[in-house]
């Protein structure tokens, strides 16, 4: 038996990538776009500042220009993507900020609008837990009926001293509700996880990837965290709170979670990149193509891969 089903040229855990190719049958990529939107956490509705390593951009700063309306971004971001693949079609990402955090009309005119356009195969929507109304749920279940939809929720750590630290404002039971109004509707649920945190050890890091592992999400994008100018995180950073990992030490963590995931969880992300001059550490992570590089040689050298050591039931190679 092939111990990696999930995957092709020579990767080792379930690519996004592969997924997108199965259930489509050619390249899709995503175009990234600024809705418009705030967030509950800077504009008083939960709390004030924002997530501590959020940027001004609200974690969107490679999405389109939010002074430019959807259609505009969309074909903008579109055409620069199209520099790295020649053919493919496309799922809209309401990336920047909280993409739900509006009334259900609100968010319906924007949705459709993207959905209208030519190439488009669904959405893929960033959101919090915390922005899941009722109402909300139901629109997103319609739309989970007529095409192919992602909702992205950032869980970042499942430990609570670190959610105060980051000022994530919503704790982790407020997490485990959100998946379960969406996954009631059969929605499609991927976990952002970020490894390396203030205070966090390794054996906290797998705690969150092992807890996910558990959860009921079809998805998760595993980040590095590089801290960026401007961001609340630079004074916790000074006072010594927080220390980079270092190339290695995240390239071995990253591998001993793959290991622990079920082998069926996509992998849209397995590490993170930020504006190169807005960096401030670690700056090895500019590197996108040697972080992926090494991690595809520790797992061919440990001769592992996604879902090696998994032990949620049914779901263990």
């Amino acid at each position: 038996m092939n111990p990696f089903p999930y995957t092709t040229d020579h990767k080792r855990y379930h690519t996004w990538n592969y997924h997108l190719r199965q259930t489509f049958g050619h390249k899709v990529f995503k175009v990234s776009l600024d809705g418009g939107f705030d967030c509950p956490n800077r504009d008083g509705t939960v709390a004030y500042g924002g997530c501590t390593f959020c940027s001004a951009a609200g974690s969107g700063d490679f999405a389109g220009n939010r002074s430019d309306d959807l259609v505009t971004q969309f074909h903008h971001i579109k055409e620069k993507m199209h520099a790295k693949w020649k053919e493919g079609k496309y799922l809209a990402y309401f990336q920047a900020f909280t993409n739900t955090h509006a009334p259900v009309e609100v968010l319906r005119q924007k949705y459709e609008t993207v959905l209208g356009l030519d190439g488009v195969v669904g959405l893929s929507i960033a959101t919090r837990p915390d922005c899941l109304p009722d109402d909300v749920v139901e629109y997103l279940a319609e739309l989970n009926e007529r095409t192919y939809l992602w909702v992205e929720l950032g869980l970042q750590t499942v430990h609570e001293r670190t959610a105060l630290l980051i000022n994530r404002a919503h704790d982790f039971s407020c997490y485990v509700e959100g998946v379960k109004k969406l996954r009631k509707h059969g929605i499609r649920v991927c976990t952002h996880i970020i490894n390396g945190l203030p205070l966090e050890n390794y054996d906290m890091m797998m705690e969150t990837a092992k807890t996910v592992a558990e959860l009921d999400v079809q998805g998760i994008k595993i980040h590095l965290l590089h801290l960026l100018k401007g961001t609340p995180m630079v004074k916790q950073y000074k006072k010594g709170l927080l220390k980079f990992l270092s190339f290695d030490e995240y390239i071995q963590l990253v591998c001993d979670q793959l290991e622990i995931l079920p082998p069926e969880m996509i992998v849209h992300r397995i590490t993170g990149d930020g504006p190169i001059d807005l960096m401030i550490g670690p700056m090895w992570s500019v590197h996108k193509w040697g972080v992926l590089n090494a991690i595809d040689a520790e797992l061919k050298k440990r001769n592992s891969y996604q879902g090696k050591y998994c032990t949620k039931e049914g779901t263990a190679i």
